[in-house]
């Protein structure tokens, strides 16, 4: 039982040093907006974004009936898994109650504080090797990391007389890559003015909202160096006079957060993050229109 002390003392210093994750980019990690008559229904699994998106937090959308599909949930864990973890646990316990620990075959609480130990070491190394290799462009130079387009450009089958599919082009992909980058550079320098030229009234809200939590507590977010890695499209139709296209985009970024001193209080302003995200844009569905971002939603 000494070795009780000494192993949650590693552990305290093991999460202390460990790298932040931050969440504090444009949307701070959420998933909130408006996707038309789709926006509480699942969005397609794309490349980019195999378990689609998180479901939405917040919208201004009336929910009415959302599809999740299937026995699966919307964040695409099955009753299956969640039985196996269930039961796993309870096995665990029982061992506990009958005298044979945790589980019995690591002698006890010890040794199954000190599996639980080796996991989170084995889970921040590759983490950290995810970010310091993979998590890095794979192209070099000009042009867009979307996907090249599938024979039907962006025509997503929607059937059942719901909405039109929609074709994307390629200056499309350019704009949503160009938007991405624009949208987290106005919530950097917290300009609400050109926020409100690159979306939604309702995501502006949410936007200043969060931009105002950072201020009551004297710190400021930037994001920099963005850079898009990957990204295809994961739906895209007409309805009620506006054009929609859900994309998935995983991208890096220099994402820190500063007091009024200037000291970092989260992140590294030496490391790129990455984050997996699926972007809805809107533009009216005529000549002329333009794209602006109405949501966001976290990868499952």
């Amino acid at each position: 039982m000494r070795r009780m002390p000494l192993l949650a003392l590693l552990l305290a210093a093991v999460l202390a040093l460990a790298p932040g994750f931050a969440l504090a980019r444009a949307g701070s990690g959420s998933s909130f907006g408006s996707r038309g008559s789709y926006t509480y229904s699942r969005p397609p699994a794309t490349s980019t974004a195999p378990y689609s998106a998180a479901p939405m937090q917040r919208s201004l959308t009336p929910q009415s009936a959302p599809s999740y599909g299937g026995g699966m949930g919307y964040g695409g864990r099955s009753s299956f898994t969640s039985g196996l973890m269930g039961g796993l646990l309870g096995a665990g316990l029982a061992g506990m109650l009958f005298g044979g620990g945790m589980f019995g075959g690591m002698h006890g609480f010890g040794g199954f504080f000190g599996f639980l130990l080796q996991i989170f070491l084995i889970v921040m190394l590759v983490r950290w090797l995810w970010r310091r290799f993979v998590g890095q462009p794979v192209l070099a130079g000009g042009g867009t990391m979307f996907a090249p387009p599938a024979p039907a450009p962006g025509a997503m089958p929607m059937g059942g007389g719901g909405p039109a599919g929609l074709a994307i082009q390629p200056a499309d992909y350019q704009a949503f890559e160009q938007l991405l980058q624009a949208v987290q550079a106005a919530w950097s320098a917290s300009d609400i003015a050109a926020m409100q030229r690159l979306a939604t009234p309702e995501m502006v809200s949410y936007f200043a909202e969060q931009l105002s939590d950072f201020a009551s507590r004297d710190q400021r977010n930037t994001v920099s160096d963005v850079r898009l890695l990957q990204g295809d499209l994961a739906q895209a139709w007409h309805e009620g006079g506006r054009d929609y296209a859900t994309v998935a985009m995983r991208f890096s970024m220099i994402d820190t957060t500063r007091d009024a001193s200037g000291r970092v209080v989260d992140g590294d302003p030496a490391e790129h993050v990455t984050a997996t995200e699926l972007w809805t844009f809107l533009r009216a569905g005529v000549p002329g229109g333009h794209w602006i971002l109405s949501a966001i939603q976290q990868a499952a």
